[in-house]
């Protein structure tokens, strides 16, 4: 056979295992965007069959139906169709199903079927399957179905062969289509009966492993104190392994730029390279190992299937405060960051459930906070145990990401009661089997991440570093000057502006002329106060620096400001975007920036009142 490209889209039910074989199929040869004019991630990777054949993969978005009630449904039913404007259509359809729960899956197959394009079943997890003592006749399926049926085990190497296999001969005729209205998926109901009838032998509807471990974490008390305590570790564990690594890149950056310093002659080119770039942008990359920490433990707790648990057994106390457990998984995404966990709403029927999730989502602590969280709690909050055991400072970070949580509840009881719909809407999900997380799924995962905090480096907040640098050093100080050149620059006259505003809070004008910055990219204003600083003279590092120029009251207020802060210009663009109202982008950031400021009043009024 010539060598040819075939286009082939994944689809499948959320949890099917979809994406762990796109990635165990494309590995690292992956372009992830947004379909053209909606903000739904689209991932697209390539692989080459044994015959030359590229197989050109799309991972569309997980759907339970065609009947599609989300964007992302709709999208996933489009390109399926054929119908998607400026996407073409697939050669053909890989539905991936499964293998331990076919009695949900197996109706999308058959509107997959029903849409008359090449369709190829894969029956994932099927070793899983196996060891439940789940018995499937695949040649009897395949039949009554008329459709090619493989086995697949997405997480284990070689788990693919058959699929690939499949799709490198000849593309499977496809079925006649057929209409879809109401009255003929209610058909599809009888069909699946049939189907698992015919060709499925189940000793027990669930795993008994889900089950014993279920009575303990979706207990109404006992699995409340199981999360807390999870999410309370993960805390520590962020600085137990990530903030040793940070320093020792930081300390890093600091002898190779005194080593570029030495051999570079004194100037404004020396001054941008060393307290621009290295101090600025060295900074910044230093916490990149605290970031990885975090995605790290939050991957692996969804990979584990323990996070949908986590939504449902949240779906109670959430619908006190006017939100529904299905608002768990975007919020816990915000915690990356809030752009995707902004997107993620899209599975939230309920409209007024889904503005709700959109306006609190930014006071989920994101990982761009988390540089300016490490910076203070490194240099203000003593290396200390409490009761013996945990790290007071990973304490504090994690009071701060709860001040979040709680900040969140605080703003959706309020809309809950401002509002006319006092209606409520309760969770109904799919809890898929727990399984071992896989590492090479986890790695993609952190890969993923660490790319896109790198080229946010290396973009946007190189960009501003320079413009700081720029700044801070121009137009020098006056001959006679009294005060240090920095209090001559631009940089110096528009921060002492903004400290007219901020010095109720404890800020100085350096920190005040860093929220400027950091509207743009959070990160950016450890990037600036290192800049500012370092050009100013401090030499012996940005956290000794701080300490020196700044009380404990302006810090502990610095943490908390970024813990309620306005969200960032891209987060205000997909509230946008995504709500198509400048009037809620108007609500997001006033009501943050109140929060904010009356926050930050109140502790650093009464730590300066207490010490």
């Amino acid at each position: 056979m010539s060598a040819s490209t075939l286009r082939i889209a994944l689809v499948g039910n959320p949890n099917c295992g979809k994406t762990a074989l796109f990635n165990l199929l494309t590995g690292g040869r992956q372009k992830v965007a947004n379909y053209a004019g909606v903000t739904v991630e689209r991932k697209e990777g390539r692989f080459t069959a044994p015959s030359g054949r590229v197989l050109q993969i799309l991972d569309l978005p997980g759907a339970y139906s065609f009947d599609a009630s989300s964007p992302d449904e709709q999208i996933t039913r489009d390109v399926c169709a054929g119908n998607y404007p400026g996407e073409v259509a697939p050669d053909l359809i890989v539905c991936v199903a499964d293998a331990t729960n076919l009695r949900l899956h197996l109706r999308f197959v058959l509107e997959v079927k029903r849409l008359g394009r090449p369709v190829v079943l894969a029956l994932n997890m099927m070793d899983t399957a196996r060891s439940r003592g789940i018995v499937i006749d695949v040649p009897e399926l395949s039949r009554r179905l008329g459709l090619p049926v493989v086995e697949t085990v997405a997480v284990k190497r070689g788990g693919a062969r058959a699929l690939i296999e499949r799709v490198d001969g000849e593309v499977p005729p496809a079925a006649p289509a057929q209409p879809d209205d109401a009255a003929s998926r209610t058909d599809l109901h009888a069909q699946v009966r049939e189907l698992l009838a015919a060709t499925v032998t189940m000793p027990r509807a669930t795993a008994a492993l889900d089950d014993a471990l279920d009575r303990w974490t979706l207990h109404p008390v006992f699995g409340l104190a199981i999360l807390a305590v999870v999410m309370f570790l993960v805390f520590q564990a962020v600085y137990a392994a990530g903030k040793p690594m940070s320093d020792l890149i930081g300390g890093g950056f600091a002898w190779l730029g005194g080593h570029v310093a030495a051999l570079m002659p004194a100037g404004p080119l020396q001054s941008l390279v060393v307290d621009g770039l290295f101090g600025g942008i060295g900074t910044v990359l230093g916490f990149l190992p605290v970031i990885l920490v975090l995605f790290f433990f939050i991957l692996t707790l969804e990979e584990s299937g323990y996070l949908p648990r986590a939504a449902f057994l949240l779906d109670r106390l959430m619908l006190s405060v006017g939100l529904t457990g299905r608002s768990f998984i975007p919020l816990l995404s915000s915690f990356a960051c809030a752009i995707p966990g902004i997107m993620g709403t899209r599975s939230i029927q309920d409209p007024r459930d889904r503005l709700a999730t959109i306006l609190i989502a930014p006071l989920m602590t994101c990982s761009a906070r988390l540089p300016v969280y490490a910076l203070l709690i490194g240099a203000f909050i003593p290396v200390r145990y409490v009761f013996g055991v945990f790290n007071l400072q990973g304490v504090v970070l994690f009071s701060l990401y709860l001040a979040g949580i709680l900040g969140a509840m605080l703003v959706g009881w309020v809309m809950k009661h401002l509002r006319r719909d006092k209606s409520e809407h309760a969770l109904l999900m799919e809890l898929p089997s727990y399984r071992l997380p896989k590492a090479r799924d986890v790695a993609i995962g952190l890969y993923e991440r660490g790319m896109v905090f790198l080229k946010r480096l290396t973009g946007v907040i190189l960009g501003l570093t320079v413009l700081m640098w720029f700044l801070s050093t121009f137009p020098g100080a006056p001959e006679g000057a009294t005060q240090p050149a920095i209090d001559y620059s631009f940089a110096g006259y528009i921060g002492r502006g903004l400290q007219y505003i901020f010095a109720p809070i404890g800020f100085n004008w350096q920190i005040s002329l860093a929220l400027i910055p950091a509207f743009a990219a959070r990160e950016t204003a450890v990037a600036a106060l290192a800049t500012v600083y370092l050009v100013g003279g401090e030499a012996e590092g940005l956290g000794q620096a701080l300490v020196g120029q700044i009380p404990l009251a302006s810090a502990l207020s610095l943490l908390v400001w970024f813990a309620y802060a306005p969200q960032c210009m891209s987060t205000l663009a997909i509230i946008k975007r995504e709500t198509d109202s400048w009037r809620n982008v108007a609500i997001s950031f006033g009501y943050m920036f109140v929060m904010a400021y009356t926050a930050s009043f109140i502790v650093y009024q009464v730590t300066r009142a207490l010490t």
